[in-house]
């Protein structure tokens, strides 16, 4: 934590978690926002649908790729530098998939885009544990949260309307000037919290030992694996909206928000739950419960799927309750992450993503079009993701009880 912390933000908390949740939302922003328009895409520019379910994958394994370093570069040269350029190269690359004549090119700038919008939520996360003690920090993390399910429920609002009214340019020219707004309010507010006795040595070999030594830690990998690979049970379904929203729902492309409104409803309730729990209950309780609620409700969508025919008036309510379990939880595990190797929590941060986007973009790419033209394929795999989740943190429980038995002040 900056020792100098209180003097760097004098104004209210929740003012510093709307800016840090803006940062955020870059990421699920740039993928909500043109899932209604993939139709339209695919006619445009003459793509299949493996071709377009590439530009989602080219995304993520290129945020995947470079979440390695964006924590990393900031444990070095400070929070705000890396925020800046990474919206300078957010916005330049939304500008090309603007401008995109052919999918290639679509591919190549939206996986530009996934190596920029890393750096706002790799580096948010390492900003909070920079200012706050632990179970503050799991306060500010839960807002962060809420004020960042906002931006993912309105995206696909905004897209069908500009899908509409504009075209699916219009789409990519207006997350070009979300790029630009959110420079200027960074650029302006944001101040630098890592402190300068804080900053490692920017060395090929010391950067490769700190990696080796988060990597060589099989708590750090389990309790990535703990938190990012649920995410990817309901995941699945967003990446599958064109699909089991348009064919097996029967929604228009403008109606396509309810789904997301409801996930991010669950997302929203479950931080603020979490924020209520911080300080007050042990995290591995919280983490039981968290998880116990998602594997309730993936069991229960898996059997509905297998005795009815899916229907809009259910088939939306079980990822809003897995999605509420899972924030009941990330919060507390990704604190036990940035605490493990404390030296080294933007890089820890970085890893962490790393993951989880990998695990995202592997869905994304083979996962999903396996999948998503049987409601029971998604429920299956579903369930399946979470229990690798499960078992990491039973493994983790086993192997080392004292994580998560109470969380470090400091």
């Amino acid at each position: 934590m900056n020792p100098d912390a209180h003097k760097l933000w004098q104004a209210p908390q929740w003012a510093f978690a709307i800016l840090l949740a803006l940062l955020g939302m870059l990421g699920p922003f740039s993928i909500d926002t043109y899932l209604p328009a993939f139709a339209d895409i695919a006619r445009s520019l003459d793509a299949s649908p493996v071709q377009m379910q590439q530009t989602l994958s080219a995304y993520l394994f290129g945020f995947a790729f470079m979440s390695l370093f964006h924590g990393a570069i900031s444990d070095s040269f400070g929070r705000r530098p890396v925020v800046l350029w990474g919206l300078v190269a957010f916005t330049v690359s939304s500008v090309g998939c603007a401008m995109s004549q052919s999918i290639g090119q679509l591919i190549l700038f939206r996986a530009m885009q996934g190596l920029s919008t890393g750096a706002g939520i790799v580096v948010s996360r390492a900003v909070i544990r920079d200012m706050y003690a632990p179970s503050q920090a799991q306060k500010v993390m839960s807002q962060v949260t809420i004020f960042f399910g906002v931006a993912p429920a309105i995206a696909p609002m905004v897209g069908g309307w500009m899908l509409v009214h504009v075209s699916w340019h219009g789409i990519f020219w207006f997350l070009s000037c979300v790029g630009v707004v959110l420079w200027i309010a960074i650029f302006r507010l944001l101040p630098e919290t890592l402190h300068a006795t804080q900053r490692q040595a920017f060395y090929p070999r010391h950067l490769m030992a700190g990696y080796w030594q988060l990597g060589s830690d099989p708590r750090f990998f389990l309790l990535a694996l703990a938190s990012g690979i649920p995410f990817n049970g309901m995941f699945l379904y967003i990446l599958s909206a064109p699909v089991f929203l348009g064919e097996h729902l029967q929604l228009a492309p403008q109606q396509f928000f309810w789904c997301f409104l409801i996930t991010i409803a669950g997302i929203m309730g479950g931080a603020m739950v979490s924020g209520r729990l911080a300080g007050k209950i042990a995290p591995k309780r919280q983490i039981r419960i968290g998880l116990l609620i998602m594997l309730v409700i993936a069991v229960l969508n898996l059997s509905a799927n297998l005795v009815f025919k899916a229907h809009v008036s259910w088939a939306l309510l079980p990822l809003g309750i897995f999605a509420f379990g899972w924030a009941v939880m990330v919060p507390v595990v990704t604190l036990l992450v940035l605490d493990l190797h404390p030296e080294r929590r933007g890089m820890a941060s970085s890893l962490q993503m790393f993951v989880g986007s990998s695990a995202n973009g592997i869905v994304a790419g083979v996962v999903s079009p396996l999948v998503m033209h049987s409601t029971v394929g998604l429920a299956t795999a579903s369930l399946l993701m979470l229990c690798i989740g499960l078992l990491s943190w039973a493994y983790i429980r086993h192997r080392w009880p004292e994580i998560g038995h109470n969380i470090a002040h400091g």
